[in-house]
């Protein structure tokens, strides 16, 4: 689960005789992802395509161009089918032949109505000035020009021009028609003057129309025609659609496989009459394709395991394991030798195969949208599993949020065909269950806290911090949230041990183990009563009990708890008395000993780094509690300006659930903060309060449901992503692509 799935680098050699009856089992066992040659030995020369690629390669073109036009897609299966090549062959020069026709014709119709859609715009402005077209043309004396521009500003030009005599304007608003004695270039004229001159409509259009008005009906009875003629292509379409969908999606992945196979030879090292291929598989799956191949070809081809790939920096181990004739590690390095007596493929990264399943894996997602794991990296993806819904379920906190959260991540998962977009919407459901859960604990439907009452009695066991009554919560949530960031903080860091311990553990240890003591010491001597400096008195009350004694005030802790845990804080641990400096405790000197080892190793910039990541990176998880705050602070106010409220003994209640004696004792008190658009008076309003009420209440929660998503999901994406990855992940890692193909629509029995 932390590792990717161990990796084999094998070898097939062989004669080209038997390469096609290789590449078939191979391409049958879907797992060997194949290396390509760099076309580095001296002899061997990349393969050449099988005969029949290119035609295979066009025909699969010719598919999917008709998939398109016909808008196939998965949901248009059939059930599967086995299609051979006579019927492939005539089926789809058919299917090519119709669809084209039909294609071609709509394709003619679309034009024809843009076409008509253009002469009408031309047409209308003519219309609205009212003259019929003929008037415009046949003139030898006459000048004529229709256009848009400002009717005053053209008859003062005109009035000036000195090439005209006479002149005649009839405008709209927006339109005006020129009619200029003697017959000039009007645009000559119109020099200085915004004028934009239209076309004149061609008559013959408009089969003997002489007004425009005949003309732009005569259009739009042809484009009612034009369009009816459409539709019956369009529906035509649609027909074919339903008959050949199944035939076009199984012949796609029949020509798709047959592609594979015939450029396989491609990646491979031949010569004249022997070929090479390399690749990467599962290393418990080894024997399962050697037995594929014998069984396929006998033993005419040698199987070779090269390699088995290490968990270090190169992917592989830098003394590379050799592999004895058992398929077991000898042992021994020095240069591979190919069964032909050459050198192999110049040896590349393995391929990353994540072992995660389950409800771990749509969290895989996650992970790949900064990039996958390197193969020498961790797996981060349990402790995203673990932690993402985990923050962003405290940080919303409500039962109501975390059934539509659940509801959307459900319908993502059900509607969509991308494994990534199912993935995101696994993540959903998870979030929103969490959110559920926290919600149920802290008693809140969409921020009522009606849902106490029904499960806790009227007292749930945590409560967000936001009332008065509560807010030492706030102050428990806000450490919480710096003790979570710690223990995610130093996770990160044990992580980053592990992969450096292929430098050895001594460098592991400087470069992991010396933040690890640093952060560790700093917030233990955090929480620890100190002569250093007087620390907030709520860091040693808010976990304690009633009774105990708060060592930063040294008085008996009667109010402020909020979780009694016990703890009032740890005792310092005194060493040694140094002069000048007083009594040094153990934790003080496990802070000097971290930053003394992050010196080391990183220099003087250790010093800055040592604030910004040892502090700074663990107070950043206290947004974890202002979200939490803001969220709940928004969904009140929702609540509040629709139900009303007032607060009692440091507690806001709902006017609208209230008992009328005790919304009479708030008025009377002035504790009521808002009346609520629910509680007006007067039939009217009453009416006019419950109509916005219910408008403000949807949307208000409909709000905080999207702000949700955008501040507390980006919130906890981002200390995964910055605190947690940024102290061990890179990524980077190479897809696992098997040279095979996962069957849908075809079946070879």
């Amino acid at each position: 689960m932390l590792r990717p799935e161990r990796m084999s680098r094998i070898s097939v050699t062989g004669s080209k005789r038997v390469m096609d009856d290789a590449i078939e089992a191979v391409h049958d066992l879907n797992l060997l992802h194949v290396t390509e040659y760099d076309d580095t030995w001296e002899g061997f020369d990349p393969g050449d395509p099988v005969e029949g690629a290119e035609e295979a390669a066009q025909k699969l073109v010719t598919v999917r161009a008709l998939q398109s036009t016909l808008g196939v897609t998965e949901d248009d299966a059939g059930r599967a089918r086995i299609i051979d090549d006579e019927e492939l062959e005539t089926e789809l020069e058919a299917t090519r032949e119709r669809v084209n026709e039909l294609d071609d014709r709509r394709s003619d119709l679309r034009d024809e109505l843009r076409e008509i859609d253009d002469k009408v715009d031309t047409a209308r402005p003519f219309a609205e000035l009212g003259i019929d077209l003929d008037l415009f043309a046949g003139y030898d004396s006459l000048s004529t020009a229709v256009g848009e521009g400002d009717a005053d500003a053209i008859k003062g030009t005109l009035a000036d021009a000195e090439s005209i005599e006479e002149y005649e304007l009839f405008d709209t608003d927006r339109y005006v028609a020129i009619f200029a004695y003697p017959q000039v270039n009007l645009q000559d004229a119109l020099v200085g003057v915004s004028f934009t001159e239209y076309e004149i409509p061609d008559l013959g259009d408009g089969a003997g129309a002489t007004s425009p008005e005949e003309y732009i009906d005569d259009l739009q009875h042809r484009r009612r025609q034009v369009e009816s003629e459409l539709e019956t292509v369009e529906n035509e379409l649609e027909d074919v659609r339903h008959e050949v969908a199944g035939f076009l999606l199984a012949a796609e992945e029949k020509l798709a496989i047959e592609v594979q196979k015939r450029e396989a030879p491609l990646t491979f090292a031949t010569t004249e009459n022997a070929f090479i291929a390399e690749g990467w598989i599962p290393t418990d799956r080894r024997s399962e394709m050697k037995t594929a191949l014998e069984s396929a070809v006998g033993d005419h081809i040698e199987f070779e395991e090269l390699e088995r790939a290490a968990y270090d920096g190169d992917g592989h181990a830098h003394e590379r394991e050799s592999i004895d004739d058992r398929g077991g590690a000898s042992g021994n390095t020095g240069q591979e030798v190919a069964a032909d007596g050459g050198t192999t493929m110049r040896s590349s990264d393995p391929p990353v195969i994540q072992e995660n399943s389950g409800a771990v894996k749509p969290f895989e997602a996650l992970i790949e949208v900064i990039n996958r794991p390197k193969y020498s990296e961790l797996d981060p993806t349990f402790i995203l599993f673990l932690t993402f819904p985990l923050f962003f379920g405290f940080m919303i906190g409500d039962l109501g949020y975390g059934l539509l959260y659940m509801g959307l991540g459900y319908l993502i998962m059900r509607r969509f065909e991308s494994d990534a977009i199912r993935s995101l919407g696994g993540v959903g459901v998870y979030a929103g269950a969490f959110t559920a859960v926290f919600g149920v604990l802290y008693g809140e439907f969409f921020g009522l806290h009606q849902l106490g009452g029904i499960v806790w009695d009227g007292h749930p066991p945590i409560h967000k911090g936001l009332q008065p009554h509560f807010i030492y919560y706030a102050y428990a949530w806000l450490l919480a949230s710096a003790v979570a960031g710690v223990v995610h903080l130093v996770v990160g860091r044990v992580f980053d041990f592990v992969n450096n311990l292929e430098h050895g553990v001594g460098e592991a240890f400087m470069e992991s183990g010396s933040w690890i003591i640093l952060t560790v010491g700093v917030w233990w001597w955090v929480f620890t009563e100190t002569a250093l400096g007087p620390k907030p008195n709520f860091m040693f009350s808010v976990f304690a009990a009633e009774g105990m004694t708060n060592p930063a005030t040294g008085e008996t802790i009667t109010e402020g708890v909020a979780l009694p845990l016990g703890f009032n804080g740890f005792s310092s641990i005194e060493l040694f008395a140094v002069p000048m400096l007083g009594t040094l405790s153990l934790q003080v000197i496990t802070i000097l000993v971290g930053l003394v080892l992050v010196l080391k190793v990183e220099g003087a910039i250790g010093l800055v780094e040592s604030i910004t990541q040892a502090f700074g990176h663990v107070v950043s998880y206290t947004r974890i509690a202002a979200v939490l705050l803001a969220k709940a602070g928004m969904a009140l106010a929702v609540n509040l300006l629709v139900f009303g409220a007032y607060l009692h003994d440091g507690e806001f209640h709902l006017i609208f659930f209230a008992e009328q004696a005790a919304i009479e004792e708030a008025q009377a008190a002035n504790e009521v903060i808002f009346g609520g658009l629910f509680n007006a008076e007067g039939g009217a309003m009453l009416v006019l309060g419950i109509i916005f009420g219910l408008i403000v209440l949807v949307l208000g929660h409909l709000l905080v449901l999207v702000l949700g998503i955008t501040s507390a999901g980006l919130q906890a994406i981002r200390l995964e992503y910055v605190e947690f990855f940024g102290k061990f992940y890179e990524g980077g890692g190479k897809k696992y692509t098997p040279f095979g193909y996962d069957r849908n629509h075809t079946t070879e029995d």
